[in-house]
């Protein structure tokens, strides 16, 4: 790491920037600041609906992925079970604690997969209704207060 990549994390540390994007980060998805940890307030981080569904739909993705794999290993355990004819050979039992054991895991992450892409969109939808409330907010305070007209009548002075 380069004296200046340093200094540029020493000071987002600083800043509490963690320096976290959306992995949507740099993709249409995503639009604000520079990413060198020297945004102004001009370069706010925005971010999209459509880039947090998504993300929902990428990690349902990688749930099917989960599934897919899971099938596979019980596919691969066929023969091994009890009255499979095959007995008294410890590699048996430690393979079948080990089919257990991933298939524990990949039933729990398959779970993780599945919350996480209901959090995700929820995320998106707070998001866009925040969004939208403020800009209601906004333009409810503009009808109200109209501008006035400029001094003089229209464009008379001229």
């Amino acid at each position: 790491m380069s004296w200046d990549e340093e200094w540029a994390a020493l000071k987002q540390t600083a800043a509490g920037d963690s320096g976290m994007q959306l992995a949507s980060a740099g993709r249409d998805g995503w639009q604000g600041g520079s990413g060198d940890g020297s945004a102004s307030e001009s370069d706010a981080l925005k971010s999209k609906k459509a880039a947090w569904v998504r993300a929902g739909h990428d990690v349902q993705s990688l749930r099917a992925d989960v599934k897919k794999a899971m099938t596979k290993l019980e596919d691969g355990q066929q023969g091994f079970g009890a009255g499979s004819g095959v007995s008294g050979v410890h590699s048996v039992a430690a393979q079948q604690e080990v089919f257990h054991s991933w298939h524990r895991y990949l039933e729990s992450l398959s779970g993780r997969c599945s919350a996480l892409q209901v959090q995700l969109e929820k995320a998106g939808d707070h998001l866009d209704d925040n969004d939208q409330a403020v800009r209601r907010s906004f333009s409810k305070l503009s009808d109200r207060y109209e501008d006035t007209p400029a001094v003089g009548g229209r464009g008379g002075g001229k």
